[in-house]
């Protein structure tokens, strides 16, 4: 790696490194394939809020929210799921990281790919919910948006170099602020850790024809958190999400790029908050204390 990151030897990553162990967990003994996972907070929360990163991130880009949010209480579990081809697959082995986990329910916030796939799996367990509710980041839920369906079944035998290219292409906004830059860097710096093999996978889970089926989300909570400035989403697909989600609430921002978790990490935790604090005081909620009338 040529660089690192500010972000990466802020303090306050530090302090997230050294506090919250990585664990690696493998959910099939029959496989080899380990979650990682940060898991912060009061251990004795049995919904906790999960959150999955973009095709580019680790665990670790959502430490911003892991620090702030643990420290009101929140467990907070940041997770970066193990090479998988396909959706199915990938939700079925997601479940079972619950059921290691002993969580009968999560929150889950989702960014791009991870919001996708946090839809996903609301569709696949609806008959039996194992989702609480969604907070949906600079997402999608059509992969139709993506104009490389038919080369997505040749991700992976593509160079390293060549799928890295593909998603650098979505990092750099027109204008950007200091907060953004260092955002853009540390994303770039988690790219590069990223193996061939699990880039292309989190491509052809990104690319390969799909769509979430709406109708079976329509009775659990959704906030959609969105940005007004450019993004690797366009507009059309911020709107889409909007119609399939009528009853969603909206948490939008005037700016923060395609990593606003990072750039915009006050307003994106209070958006996560004011979601969250609707389950206080019920099995639902994530947190061991009130979440809602509090001084933040």
């Amino acid at each position: 790696m040529s660089f690192l990151s500010e972000l990466s030897q802020s303090q306050e990553y530090l302090s997230f490194r050294s506090s919250v162990p990585l664990r690696r967990i493998a959910v099939d003994s029959k496989s080899s394939k380990d979650w990682r996972i940060f898991d912060c907070g009061p251990k004795k929360v049995k919904c906790p809020l999960v959150c999955l990163p973009p095709a580019s991130g680790t665990a670790d880009v959502f430490f911003k929210q892991a620090l702030a949010l643990s420290a009101k209480g929140v467990r907070v579990i940041s997770v970066e799921s193990p090479v998988c081809w396909n959706v199915r697959d990938w939700c079925e082995d997601f479940k079972k990281l619950m059921d290691y986990l002993n969580l009968d329910k999560v929150h889950i916030f989702g960014a791009s790919l991870g919001g996708y796939l946090a839809q996903k799996f609301a569709e696949y367990t609806h008959n039996c919910p194992r989702v609480a509710s969604l907070i949906l980041c600079n997402t999608f839920n059509d992969t139709s948006i993506f104009n490389n369906h038919s080369s997505a079944s040749l991700f992976w035998i593509m160079p390293s170099v060549a799928l890295k290219h593909m998603v650098m292409g979505n990092f750099t906004a027109e204008k950007v602020d200091p907060d953004m830059v260092e955002a853009i860097d540390f994303m770039v710096e988690r790219l590069e850790s990223l193996s061939q093999v699990e880039l292309a996978s989190r491509l052809t889970l990104n690319c390969v024809r799909g769509y979430v089926e709406a109708h079976k989300l329509s009775q659990i909570p959704i906030t959609i958190v969105d940005v007004f400035d450019k993004s690797a989403l366009c507009h059309a697909v911020r709107d889409e999400m909007q119609k399939c989600y009528p009853h969603a609430k909206l948490g939008h921002l005037k700016t923060g790029g395609n990593f606003p978790y990072l750039s915009r990490n006050v307003d994106v935790n209070l958006h996560l908050q004011i979601h969250l604090g609707q389950f206080d005081d019920s099995k639902l909620s994530p947190s061991d204390r009130p979440l809602v009338n509090r001084k933040w």
